[in-house]
């Protein structure tokens, strides 16, 4: 009984971290950023096409990062970021000179945002309010 109401009380835990929202599928990640880009972008479709390709690429190399687990916090950021690196150089291959230039004013105020501790929606992060 006690495994029992512990292992509720981490799964509710656990739902409260994530915001009670599902993880989706790297599938789904893929879809959502390349339309995410094609908003923001005025993408092609063939722009469009490709950037599913690499973001589908992205979502499945950080699950493999992810299930591979090492307790290394320090190892899992530095690969999360060589993974994000290198989609960011696959994407702006893809864009022409205007759509990178306001692919790159847009990174620039997402990272302000995340300095300053705020969601890109411009909300404090559920757990800060």
């Amino acid at each position: 009984m006690i495994c029992g109401l512990l292992f509720s009380v981490i799964t509710f835990a656990q739902a409260q971290q994530d915001g009670g929202r599902k993880m989706r599928t790297p599938e789904e990640r893929a879809q959502k950023n390349a339309e995410g880009l094609t908003k923001r972008l005025g993408l092609n479709d063939d722009q469009k096409t490709k950037a599913t390709a690499i973001f589908l690429d992205q979502a499945n190399a950080v699950n493999k990062a992810r299930e591979a687990g090492s307790g290394d916090k320090e190892a899992r950021r530095a690969e999360m970021l060589k993974l994000s690196d290198e989609t960011d150089a696959k994407i702006n291959a893809l864009l022409t000179e205007d759509q990178k230039k306001t692919y790159e004013t847009w990174k620039a105020e997402r990272k302000d945002k995340m300095k300053k501790g705020m969601r890109g929606d411009g909300q404090k992060p559920a757990g800060d309010q």
